[in-house]
């Protein structure tokens, strides 16, 4: 029991210190204890308690003004005014998601839902149908949750949601609405080749359309758009670097290059010595290309809008054609298939970066290399790589173990 004090102040058994008061604000009674400040700090002084309890009284009126201009919105009155004011900023493929998600699932719901009448309890109840019942992907249903934070946060910021019903939803750890549990059978983990697959991989592209965006792939770790968006004029032979600061897109049904997928996603990579004779060798015959199939490349050549809105010639791509056809993600439909019936290897285009990033890590590059090689945004991504477990890296665990 805590020693009483004058103006709802008093100390604790501890000899830390907490405050208390009831107002009243608009005929409403306002209750409130509590043994810390505004921002979460230990009241250790008897003065940071009164400090503490003023700014909290005065906290509670500005809320109950607050409350008196919040006006109610449903669902869908919130997303369609985030459509036009608040995500000028969003990447192409972002607001083809969003909307994907919007048209084809949370519309129907909760459109007509008043933002402020739908509990945490039937959010994580909506999660746990999509990823147990419906059988979406864990990924996948993610993104929902995403697109409910993202919904309540526009509701809160336009004074349709008072704080306390926002922070119960997004930001109170204990209450918040999250992702169900991880089945144990779930993928989610990091998918890499064996060194087998990868020279059989290695054998097959060797000489194909697709050999140079698979090297991309398989030994820089590009993402597919960044390997086909990749232009002549940002490889450095001589220092044996790329920069990546663009990837290939379709929007509306036209190719485009475009900003790069984040903002880390902005980097200079390294090749390895092979990829640089390799490189090397593809200018050389590319300069040859241009005299051999000048008259053809007039024909065949597509001319697609760069980052800053000029037209550029398909024949200014890494990944181009001899004959100046432009080659696009879809490129490697065919490949896909014929490796999964010929060679028996589930292969997607990502596994490739996967791989580079396992390879990078088993090899013990420091993570913020790493980091910035693949571009990623967050070293906890990064991280996964070297927490992957692999053939490889279990072998070396058995050879250390019989070294102990």
């Amino acid at each position: 029991m805590g020693k009483t004090n004058e103006a709802g102040v008093y100390q604790l058994e501890n000899g830390l210190w907490a405050y208390r008061f009831i107002i009243k604000v608009d005929g409403k009674q306002i209750t409130s204890r509590k043994t810390t400040d505004e921002y979460g700090n230990k009241l250790r002084t008897k003065k940071q308690a009164v400090k503490a309890r003023e700014a909290a009284i005065i906290a509670a009126h500005l809320e109950q003004e607050r409350k008196h201009k919040i006006s109610r919105r449903t669902v869908e009155e919130v997303y369609n005014e985030y459509r036009e004011k608040g995500r000028a900023d969003r990447a192409y493929r972002t607001i083809q998601k969003q909307e994907s998600l919007w048209k084809n699932h949370l519309q129907e719901r909760f459109g007509k839902r008043y933002v402020d009448e739908i509990s945490v309890a039937e959010i994580n109840d909506y999660l746990a149908e999509l990823y147990f019942n419906v059988g979406f992907s864990f990924r996948y249903t993610e993104s929902f949750l995403k697109m409910f934070y993202l919904i309540f946060g526009q509701a809160y910021s336009r004074d349709y949601m008072d704080v306390d019903s926002y922070n119960k939803m997004c930001l109170n750890k204990d209450t918040k609405i999250h992702m169900p549990k991880l089945k144990t059978d779930d993928d989610t983990d990091i998918v890499a080749f064996t060194r087998e697959e990868m020279a059989r991989l290695d054998d097959y592209f060797k000489g194909t359309n697709a050999e140079t965006a698979y090297l991309l792939g398989m030994y820089c770790g590009l993402r597919i758009n960044e390997a086909f968006g990749l232009k002549w004029d940002h490889v450095d032979l001589d220092a044996g670097t790329i920069l990546i600061d663009r990837q290939q897109q379709y929007q509306d049904g036209l190719i485009k290059l475009v900003p790069v997928k984040t903002r880390n996603g902005n980097r200079t990579i390294y090749l390895s010595d092979k990829l640089k004779v390799y490189f090397q060798e593809l200018a050389s015959r590319r300069a040859a290309d241009a005299i051999k199939y000048k008259a053809v490349r007039e024909q065949k050549q597509r001319f697609i809008d760069d980052l800053d809105g000029s037209k550029i010639s398909s024949t200014e791509l890494v990944n181009c054609l001899p004959n100046g056809t432009i080659q696009t993600v879809n490129s490697f439909k065919y490949p896909t298939r014929e490796i999964k019936s010929k060679l028996g290897i589930n292969f997607k285009y990502h596994y490739l970066r996967h791989t580079f990033g396992t390879r990078m890590a088993e090899l013990n590059t420091p993570e913020h290399l790493l980091l910035k090689q693949m571009g990623h945004g967050n070293i906890h991504v990064t991280q996964l790589y070297y927490l992957a477990v692999t053939k490889t890296g279990v072998d070396v665990l058995k050879d250390n173990l019989n070294k102990l």
